[in-house]
This record gives C-alpha cells, sequence and structure tokens, in this order.
C-alpha cells in the first residue's frame, strides 16, 4: 500500500511530465506537419522578356507546390541552349526550409544547365523541393517551346 507521499509524488512527476510534452508541442515548429502550401508570393509564370538583340528569351515556370511550399523557376535560353535557371520562388519558411534550399538549388541548377532539360536527379534530402524544381523547369520550358540541341 502506498503512502499519501508516494502517491503525491507519482502524480506531481506524472503531471510535471504532461506539462513538459504540451509546452514542447506547443513551442515545436509545425509547418512540417502541414501539406497545405504557405502564403508565398509567385511571380506570373510565362514569358518575362525578349531580347531581339541578342536572342535571348527569359521565362517563369509556373509555380509548382510541394509539401514544404511553392517552388518556381526562371529561365533563360539563347538561341537553343538553355544558359540560366534561377529558383526565385522556394521553401525558405522555417531554418531547415532555407538549408536544404541552399544546397539543392545549385546542385540542381547546375543538372539542368547540364542535361538542357527537366530530365534531372532529384538531390538526396530535398525530393519535394526537387520535383517541385523540375515541374516548373518543364513548364518554363514548354512555355519557351524549348527542345534542346542534344
Amino acid at each position: 500500500m502506498r503512502t499519501h507521499s508516494e502517491r503525491l509524488r507519482r502524480n506531481l512527476l506524472v503531471g510535471g511530465s504532461t506539462g513538459v510534452l504540451l509546452a514542447l508541442l506547443f513551442l515545436f515548429p509545425t509547418s512540417r506537419n502541414h501539406v497545405s502550401t504557405p502564403s508565398v508570393s509567385t511571380v506570373t509564370p510565362g514569358i518575362v522578356s525578349t531580347s531581339p538583340g541578342t536572342g535571348d528569351i527569359t521565362v517563369n515556370g509556373a509555380s509548382a507546390g510541394t509539401r514544404y511550399g511553392p517552388v518556381q523557376v526562371r529561365i533563360t535560353i539563347k538561341g537553343r541552349r538553355l544558359t540560366a535557371v534561377t529558383a526565385v520562388v522556394y521553401p525558405s519558411e522555417g531554418g531547415r526550409d532555407r538549408e536544404i534550399s541552399s544546397f539543392s538549388l545549385p546542385q540542381l541548377e547546375q543538372e539542368a544547365l547540364a542535361a538542357q532539360s527537366s530530365r534531372i536527379d532529384t538531390v538526396s534530402g530535398a525530393t519535394f523541393t526537387s520535383d517541385g524544381y523540375r515541374r516548373s523547369l518543364q513548364s518554363a520550358l514548354d512555355a519557351a517551346h524549348f527542345r534542346s540541341a542534344g
């Protein structure tokens, strides 16, 4: 049989533990727990500019929604070559989002320029960002009626 002080100690321990867990739940960032897209401005998809003198065309891809926020790219084409791919919108709401974007976006850009298409590999640890990047890139290439020279 437990004494009154043992029951009190046990109740305080259970109550204190519950309080700590509740505090952690309220303090823990929940942006990753929601599937909804955060409210982030995107740019209007389609042709942004053409330069008859240089032959450059700049096109925004459509915004591609991902679990962690939209991804949208802008491409530049000169002649029949993809010369630049820039992510203009990407997940950046939390520290982890910024970390993933900072290492994955340069890799995705490099791969897109090398492939001259949206057929690029997924960056490990950035599956959702990679998928959104590919979809936005393909929409920009489609809007520009781009077919790789290779």
